[in-house]
């Protein structure tokens, strides 16, 4: 059955209809203050991936980071080396980043083709009716996938066969976007529209619904608050951004909103057990209190350098920018405390990490890895 699509909006067109309806020039990014580093930090490797998927994803399993190219590459990479552990060539350009249990290896397809793989191997692939943008979830032998439209599939992992579905939101605008979709405990959790929706993973049946913000505006363009990637998580608490309205976080046990709070911005959030971190619209940077939503921190000194989803490591909290620095801060008081740089071109992909090794992709198709000491 093909169900109804969405119409979808790109981050690239709707930034360029909102700033038409305000300032005809961009901003300049924040020039780059004189650091004197205070921690230190070095490169431990650079791998070549080839061109990346638009809001890529990359997978953390074990000792290794999996991730996928633009035209079909799937790279096991060694986090300590970064040396190619693996490499299976699909020929086939995609649209969605990976996900993976370990031993299943999801993708999509510029096609619509999700294709499962299993120990470099192709194991089965089905065509799906939507375009999907956001990375597969492998999780207890199934394959969720989110399309743009915000309708689910569930698959068996190992024969591909269709579990359940879910229909479209009915929302009449949709981001082509990475969406939030994650396991907590037995519980799928999945962003429809400004909504986190948690499901019975076995048969699709809804458990609860957690509303993050109240869109408001004079179109339809601007009510967008799709849950956006990536969100975070530690124990029960999950907290998710949604698109140019809210932050907040829910209990996903209680399947019940703890705060939020009202802030533009279109990428994902990060936290640490003290803090929630994320940047607004205009890149400037607040932490919140985790328990209280209370804010503790503001840093408006990367203002319009065009800032990635935020990653806590340690100590810090870090943000790669549109000229290929990563900006690691302290993550009690917003310090900038070390600055690195990569090839010069955007971090395009979250911000992911192993023990205290920090990936991070360029546009340019390479992949750093970065330890903080």
């Amino acid at each position: 059955m093909i169900a109804r699509r969405a119409l979808t909006i790109g981050l690239t067109a709707l930034a360029a209809l909102l700033a038409a309806c305000g300032s005809t020039s961009r901003p300049k990014p924040a020039p780059l203050e004189p650091l004197q580093a205070k921690i230190g930090g070095r490169q431990v490797w650079r791998q070549n991936i080839g061109e990346p998927v638009a809001g890529l994803s990359v997978a953390v399993l074990g000792d290794r980071f999996l991730v996928a190219s633009a035209r079909g590459h799937l790279l096991s990479l060694d986090i300590g080396t970064g040396e190619v552990r693996s490499r299976l060539e699909l020929g086939l350009p995609l649209s969605a980043g990976v996900g993976s249990d370990g031993r299943h290896a999801a993708v999509v397809t510029q096609d619509n083709e999700l294709v499962v793989t299993d120990s470099a191997r192709i194991v089965w692939r089905t065509r799906l009716n939507s375009r999907v943008v956001t990375a597969p979830l492998v999780a207890g032998e199934r394959v969720f996938v989110q399309a743009i439209d915000r309708s689910l599939w569930a698959f068996d992992a190992f024969d591909g066969r269709l579990l359940w579905s879910t229909p479209r939101s009915g929302e009449a605008l949709s981001l082509q976007q990475p969406g939030v979709l994650l396991a907590y405990r037995n519980t799928l959790l999945a962003g429809v529209g400004s909504r986190l929706t948690a499901l019975d993973p076995l048969t699709g049946a809804l458990r609860g619904q957690m509303t993050l913000a109240a869109p408001r505006g004079t179109n339809e363009v601007e009510r967008l608050a799709d849950l956006v990637a990536p969100p975070a998580r530690q124990g029960e608490t999950v907290c998710v951004r949604a698109f140019q309205s809210a932050v907040g976080c829910v209990n996903a046990e209680r399947t019940a909103v703890q705060w939020t709070r009202p802030q533009s911005g279109a990428q994902g959030v990060a936290m640490d057990p003290e803090f929630v971190f994320g940047a607004d619209a205009s890149d400037r940077i607040t932490a919140w209190r985790r328990s209280s939503g209370d804010v503790a921190w503001t840093n408006d000194r990367l203002r319009h350098r065009g800032l990635s989803a935020p990653l806590a490591v340690g100590s810090t909290v870090v943000f790669g920018d549109a000229e290929g620095w990563l900006h690691m801060m302290s993550r009690d008081r917003g310090e900038t405390l070390l600055r690195l740089p990569t090839d010069g071109s955007a971090i395009v992909a979250p911000l992911v990490r192993s023990g205290l090794t920090v990936l991070a992709v360029t546009r340019s198709g390479n992949a750093f890895a970065f330890r903080p000491e």
